[in-house]
């Protein structure tokens, strides 16, 4: 096997998380469904998931680092010519029946199982698009696999454009009697018509009429969580900005708020009676909207 930290392009002084970011760049890129028929993507997507596998153990990685095994998990110091001759033997030796051979040799036969049962399987990498209200308030989700089949995957309230989901033993079945992979689910979430957010505050432009702008007044306001009543000051104007406390995106048990900018908007068909009036109109105290630009 090659070097793991080689594969994934990482130093051997990489953090977890390095090593962790390391993958997922790969992985994406390499992955067998987006990659059709590339045998040769599909070995590397198997050689990073393996590289990956192995530096995720912190006794394997210490023990590699320490040379105390070598890329396969073998040990370096001893067997070495029945760790050679195993490696040699190719898919012979790759499940248990064929370990009859070698009953006359305790030694060798413990070897291989060894490595049959410490093989696990290739995780798999699947993207995920959801509504935006979905990624706000949670929702379970159901995946159709290409081969067949489907996963439900339980989207946690708060999760984040490009997070990764981890089903542990959903991905590839181990070839011989080792662990299966995990599915790795990445979360893409779909634009909202009127609602953004910024970490775990929503963002909402809400148009209101003149009067209620001019007068005050309490409108239906939209919430990820349903439609609640806000009060709009008298004099409000176009950018004045109002908070709906926790009303925002619940994470780590702390909710956000919602952050609601007013819009004036005038009335879109004539009206001669505002017009007359604003013809007629002299402000008690005479201002300026643009005095700011002076």
């Amino acid at each position: 096997m090659k070097d793991p930290y080689e594969t994934l392009g990482v130093a051997r002084t990489a953090s977890p998380e390095e090593i962790k970011k390391a993958y997922l760049r790969l992985a994406k890129k390499l992955h067998p469904d987006l990659n059709p028929g590339d045998t040769g993507a599909e070995e590397r997507f198997k050689e990073v998931s393996s590289a990956n596998d192995f530096l995720s153990d912190p006794e394997r990685r210490r023990r590699y680092d320490a040379g105390e095994i070598d890329a396969s998990g073998a040990e370096r110091r001893q067997h070495r010519y029945y760790r050679d001759y195993a490696e040699a033997a190719g898919d012979r030796y790759e499940s248990q029946s064929a370990y009859g051979d070698f009953t006359d040799d305790d030694v060798l036969a413990e070897i291989l199982r060894r490595r049959a049962r410490g093989g696990r399987g290739v995780d798999q990498l699947y993207r995920l698009e959801i509504d935006f209200l979905d990624a706000v308030n949670g929702a379970q989700k159901e995946i159709v696999l290409p081969q067949g089949g489907a996963l439900q995957v339980t989207i946690p309230a708060g999760v984040e454009e490009g997070q990764v989901l981890r089903l542990r033993g959903k991905g590839a079945p181990a070839p011989g009697a080792g662990d299966a992979g995990d599915a790795l689910i990445e979360i893409a979430i779909a634009p909202h018509r009127f609602f953004t957010r910024e970490g775990d505050d929503i963002h909402l432009d809400l148009p209101v009429t003149v009067t209620e702008a001019v007068l005050g007044a309490e409108v239906k306001t939209p919430t990820p969580g349903g439609k609640v009543f806000l009060k709009v000051p008298k004099q409000s104007t176009t950018g004045t900005v109002l908070r709906l406390k926790g009303r925002g995106v619940l994470r780590a048990g702390k909710r956000g708020d919602q952050l609601v900018t007013l819009k004036v908007m005038t009335p879109t068909q004539p009206e001669p009676e505002l017009e007359a009036f604003l013809a007629s109109w002299k402000p008690a105290s005479p201002y300026d909207p643009r005095q700011d630009m002076e």
